[in-house]
């Protein structure tokens, strides 16, 4: 349990700007970070929660949420393959 959140949770909780700003991390990281889903996820919160801010100027991230879950689905209805015998 603890090896399982060392390798996905950590990540996503510092690559995602909650913890700490993106701007102030090294590049490299700067980029990583664009691969993490909560990154966009915490962006959606900030602004609906701190600015008020509606659909009209958060749907850019709302659109790569929706591509990385669309993403998903597709590899693990791939991976799972139910025979039914």
């Amino acid at each position: 349990m603890l090896l399982s959140a060392t390798v996905s949770l950590l990540p996503s909780f510092l690559l995602s700007g909650f913890a700490f700003s993106i701007d102030d991390m090294p590049r490299f990281l700067q980029i990583v970070s664009y691969f993490v889903p909560a990154k966009y996820f915490i962006t959606i919160l900030r602004g609906i929660f701190l600015k008020g801010a509606g659909l009209k100027i958060l749907w850019p991230d709302v659109i790569w949420l929706l591509i990385f879950n669309m993403l998903m689905i597709l590899i693990s209805s791939l991976k799972f393959r139910k025979k039914l015998d």
